[in-house]
């Protein structure tokens, strides 16, 4: 073996004894923090669903809501004409005596102007939309981010079919007032809820939310 040989053979062993290294510090990294990570997306989930059904004592995710469900889910809404929203997950919201009172439904609808948007939304028995509460949001900076000043508020104590959104004032409960320069974001919200709305409509609609339809 000759000096070049020699010299190609020490790079290599450093290349592979760097990425070696980096892997299992990576693993290590991975190891240590996915725990908490899952903890803090925990508490989040449970302050988002007390948020948008403060009267609930307890929630219960509904657990024949799978990946099939969801795509069920999916292209029914098509059928009505909503698209680019994902039901993600569903839970009851439980009284002190643990009946059901309503659901928090979380969303994603995937036509925000940065990307997707994730919400949970509390919705009673009666089809009340409670409000709603954001997850993830990633618009852009002092526009499309005021959702959760300005759109979210206007969700609360609602009982209609569907929401529309006006650049003019909204007139009605049915209306939401678009943030002035991110009717995207605004756009993305109304959709979300609406897919919420229309699921919750066609799954629970007078029944007690404890099999699947």
């Amino acid at each position: 073996m000759n000096t070049e040989q020699k010299a190609m053979l020490k790079d290599a062993l450093i290349l592979f004894v760097i990425t070696l290294v980096a892997g299992l510090l990576l693993g290590i990294v991975y190891n240590v923090t996915k725990e908490p990570i899952a903890n803090q997306k925990a508490k989040a989930k449970i302050e988002a669903s007390k948020n948008v059904f403060p009267a609930a004592e307890n929630f219960e995710e509904i657990t024949w809501f799978d990946e099939t469900k969801a795509l069920e889910a999916q292209e029914y809404l098509s059928t009505v004409g909503i698209s680019g929203v994902d039901i993600n997950e569903i839970s009851e919201s439980l009284d002190a005596s643990g009946n059901v009172i309503g659901y928090v439904i979380t969303v994603t609808d995937h036509e925000g102007y940065g990307g997707d948007i994730q919400f949970s939304m509390g919705i009673a028995m009666d089809g009340t939309l409670n409000g709603i509460s954001l997850l993830s949001i990633s618009e852009t900076a002092g526009l499309g981010m005021k959702a959760g000043d300005i759109l979210v508020p206007q969700f609360a104590d609602k009982k209609v079919e569907s929401f529309t959104y006006t650049k003019s004032g909204a007139t009605n409960d049915s209306e939401i007032d678009a943030i002035s320069g991110a009717t995207i974001t605004t756009k993305a919200i109304v959709n979300g809820v609406n897919a919420g709305l229309e699921y919750f409509r066609y799954t629970f609609a007078d029944a007690d939310g404890k099999e699947a339809p």
